[in-house]
């Protein structure tokens, strides 16, 4: 995997000349029909189940073993702090919920302040020199997490977008400057 040659010296170079995305049609859909959490502070089974398929469908069986009741306590919980961390570990500790799912969940339902942590996004910050390490872009951690956000909500206030549109435009360019495989063995 590898990425083509970038005429960008940074992040911001990139940003500055690529223009942003619009939001996926079906994704948007999504969006939309979690609008009600930010005032209900709360997920139902069937939406947690939307949002870990929309983002792997191979967690599947392990996110169906979570009752709507500890999804309903979880996802309480979730919304009503305000500590990062504390997200990440609450969405974390649900079966079948790594740190991009737990991302995914916190992106769709608030895309003005949380982009998906992915792949192809980290591989482009690694290769523009935003982040220094997990050149391969997996096996996430929170604190991955917590820079990646950083750095995403960072420039999302300076362009004044939404930070999914950030992450979403990243994710483009990635696909469209990708050369070779994007999984590599570990």
């Amino acid at each position: 995997m590898g990425l083509a040659r970038f005429a960008y010296d940074s992040l911001g170079d990139l940003l500055a000349h690529v223009p942003i995305v619009k939001e996926d049609p079906q994704t948007g859909k999504i969006i939309k029909q979690l609008e009600h959490v930010k005032t209900d502070r709360e997920l139902s089974r069937g939406e947690f189940l939307d949002i870990c398929y929309w983002k792997s469908a191979r967690s599947m069986r392990h996110c169906k073993r979570n009752s709507a009741r500890a999804i309903q306590r979880t996802s309480r919980g979730v919304f009503k702090t305000r500590s990062e961390e504390r997200k990440i570990a609450l969405l974390t500790s649900l079966h079948g919920v790594s740190v991009p799912t737990a991302s995914a969940i916190l992106t769709l339902t608030n895309p003005k302040r949380y982009g998906v942590i992915d792949i192809r996004v980290w591989q482009l910050l690694y290769s523009l020199g935003s982040v220094t390490e997990n050149a391969r872009g997996q096996g996430f951690t929170a604190n991955h997490w917590f820079q990646y956000l950083q750095i995403l909500r960072h420039h999302a206030r300076r362009m004044k977008v939404p930070v999914r549109l950030i992450e979403l435009t990243l994710f483009k360019v990635h696909q469209d400057h990708q050369t070779g495989t994007l999984y590599r063995p570990r």
